[in-house]
């Protein structure tokens, strides 16, 4: 049970928040490269409670800054992207990729207004297919970007998909941080399954193990197998808001999400796959942009999607699945096939995390299989509370390698530490590969 002044302390992530000023230390990933095309149509974002819009000027550069015009506040969304600016439509008042006001039409050709005011901006890097801002407090000097392998990668060899959780960020992130719920969520009735769920379904009470790491803290889940040997399932939750969960057989792969929060009651979820050291399979590509079946994967399918509605900050990933709609619950399958009757990996999870937007925490009641979230909660908690009375700053907002991190499943003897027999694996190295069998 968490309580009530330390839920908030969590949860909230507007400017002036304790848990929103940490955030601001990191560079955030908000959009995929392929979002924004030069001169093209502005798209609204909101991040850390901020309304923004997010646009490629005519020489490529993204620009990221305030909706609202410095003017007289109109949105900027519907401003016209031209010219290495975008221009109000009410006075025409335009605005470079780094806020400042090039042009004021409807002002003297003397004035040197323009050159005393300057529009919200914050800025945007581009790797590999991802855009990344940082809305922090040292813009003279701004910290690297993440070295997150992830994004180091080759395009054939990951896969990014971008979605809107109707729910506060931590509900999202500790939903994977979770392994408990894993065979139990996501299994089925009907005795089919791909190995890594069956493994996991021999033993349903798994004894937990956390270890803090410079870079958050690692969740290990043990669970008996009937060979004698132990399996374990080493989740990472990485600060501030990163989760990786380890890899699956048959087709394995690495993945994770960062649960970026667009404001206090919506998440944006950036879902990433990749294999670390050859092209991921054409297959597990095919069902994470198609599903399988009608059910969705990990990622959300292009038939999951809504029509977009621009008038809604990320108006291209809002998806079909919602609480409105039960989530599309099918009854019949949860009665003949799957033991939960959602359609698919991330509308189950998804489901049992947004009974509302904002949970009280001061309702719960914990066991022992919720070590994991219990730490991850403590870690946040610690880290806030160093930043706002010492000025301490994470390892992870100024070391760009702390990042390079894996999850693992590991079978073992029952005398095996999986700390360090995990050590190696549980370390990225670009061109590596995973270091033991899947």
């Amino acid at each position: 049970m968490l309580s009530q002044e330390d839920n908030e302390r969590l949860v909230r992530v507007g400017p002036g928040t304790v848990m929103g000023n940490l955030m601001r230390l990191y560079w955030i990933p908000f959009l995929l490269s392929a979002d924004l095309v030069a001169d093209g149509r502005p798209k609204r974002v909101r991040l850390l409670k901020e309304d923004l819009v997010a646009f490629r000027d005519s020489e490529g550069k993204v620009g990221l800054i305030d909706n609202a015009c410095l003017h007289r506040g109109a949105p900027l969304m519907f401003g016209r992207n031209e010219e290495c600016g975008l221009r109000c439509v009410y006075h025409g008042w335009k605005y470079d990729i780094e806020g400042r006001v090039v042009e004021m039409p409807a002002e003297p050709a003397r004035s040197r207004f323009k050159e005393s005011v300057g529009i919200k901006a914050y800025p945007c890097r581009e790797r590999n297919g991802v855009i990344w801002t940082y809305m922090g407090p040292n813009k003279e000097s701004l910290p690297p970007l993440p070295n997150m392998e992830w994004n180091l990668v080759s395009a054939e060899q990951v896969h990014v998909s971008l979605r809107v959780q109707e729910c506060n960020w931590l509900q999202a992130l500790e939903g994977d941080v979770d392994s408990a719920h894993a065979p139990i969520l996501h299994g089925r009735i009907d005795s089919k399954g791909n190995m890594s769920s069956l493994l996991a379904m021999q033993d349903l009470r798994p004894t937990f193990d956390c270890v803090r790491q410079d870079f958050g803290l690692s969740i290990a889940a043990r669970r008996h197998l009937p060979n004698g040997k132990v399996y374990w399932r080493v989740n990472q939750f990485v600060m501030p808001f990163y989760t990786l969960t380890p890899p699956q057989a048959k087709f394995p792969e690495l993945s994770g999400h960062a649960w970026v929060p667009m404001d206090d009651e919506h998440t944006l979820c950036v879902m990433f796959s990749y294999h670390p050291n050859a092209p991921l399979y054409p297959k597990s590509r095919k069902l994470f942009e198609e599903g399988y079946d009608g059910r969705e994967t990990g990622h959300p399918s292009r038939s999951g999607m809504r029509d977009a509605d621009p008038s809604v900050p990320y108006s291209d990933y809002w998806t079909k699945f919602n609480p409105e709609n039960d989530f599309q619950l099918n009854y019949e399958s949860q009665v003949t096939k799957w033991f939960s009757g959602l359609p698919g990996l991330w509308v189950q999870d998804a489901a049992c995390q947004c009974l509302t937007p904002i949970y009280d925490r001061t309702k719960e009641k914990l066991g022992v299989s919720d070590a994991g979230i219990v730490m991850t909660r403590r870690v946040l908690l610690e880290a806030i509370a160093a930043y706002q009375q010492h000025g301490t700053i994470p390892n992870t907002a100024v070391d760009p390698d702390a990042f390079m991190v894996r999850s693992v499943a590991l079978q073992l003897a029952d005398d095996e530490s999986w700390v360090e027999s995990g050590r190696e694996p549980m370390t990225a190295r670009l061109g590596a590969g995973f270091g033991y069998e899947p």
